[in-house]
């Protein structure tokens, strides 16, 4: 019998191949080293990423970046820091910072689990995000998937009082999953209950139009930190 592996070991993602195309690569060759951050295991100081003190929005998942691009530019008094795997999508976020002109932006390509836990001190986060994740739909499978109890216990501890996670899908068994977890972590409050409305300010992404092509709903789930501290998980 096979030793089943921590919950913290078992990746909620899985790498993906793409072609970098030339701009991408010119984007990560001459870019990454003002915007993209290496992966470390001690809190990352805000004011010295980004050169001020402004709310901080942790987006877990942004594949090829047009969203968050847009919302960061949309929205440039608060700073966020994007995580994902994805080397194309990485170099593609890039590219939409120059263009755009954004200063409020930086990157991790890691696993974002980590990220929240040793790069992250408790209390720091504004928002936290995740828009369409790997639903893994197979029954076998759903141990992979992101928002479960502890990730959200994590992410409770890493938001300030009053802060918020926003989750959305379009894969509906994940949305009650999303629903359960958040409304069971005692230091969260899920807005309303319940679903919410699709905000109007969150950009419709790739993912969710092949969702939407599908003929799939979409859910938002966005729940709010508590003023009442929690435990710290280890």
């Amino acid at each position: 019998m096979q030793p089943v592996a921590p919950a913290h070991q078992i990746r909620s993602f899985k790498p993906r191949r793409g072609r970098i195309t030339p701009g991408q690569q010119r984007a990560l060759d001459t870019l990454a080293a003002a915007y993209v951050l290496p992966v470390g295991n001690v809190p990352l100081d805000p004011v010295a990423v980004y050169g001020r003190a402004a709310p901080l929005v942790l987006e877990i998942g942004f594949g090829m970046g047009e969203t968050t691009a847009a919302m960061a530019d949309a929205d440039r008094d608060r700073d966020v820091l994007a995580v994902d795997v994805h080397t194309p999508g990485v170099g593609a976020l890039l590219a939409e910072v120059s263009a755009r002109g954004l200063s409020n932006v930086r990157i991790v390509s890691g696993d974002a689990v980590e990220v929240l836990r040793h790069m992250v001190a408790p209390g720091a986060l504004d928002e936290v995000r995740v828009f369409f994740p790997d639903p893994w739909p197979k029954s076998r499978h759903h141990k992979r998937r992101l928002v479960g109890p502890a990730f959200a216990a994590l992410v409770a501890a890493r938001l300030r009082p009053g802060g918020r996670v926003h989750c959305a899908t379009d894969w509906a068994p994940y949305a009650r999953q999303m629903l359960a977890v958040l409304s069971a972590e005692p230091a969260l409050e899920v807005v309303g209950g319940g679903f919410a409305p699709r905000p109007e300010w969150r950009p419709v992404t790739r993912f969710e139009q092949q969702g939407i092509a599908k003929g799939h709903e979409v859910f938002d789930v966005i729940a709010v930190r508590r003023s009442a501290p929690a435990a710290q998980p280890e």
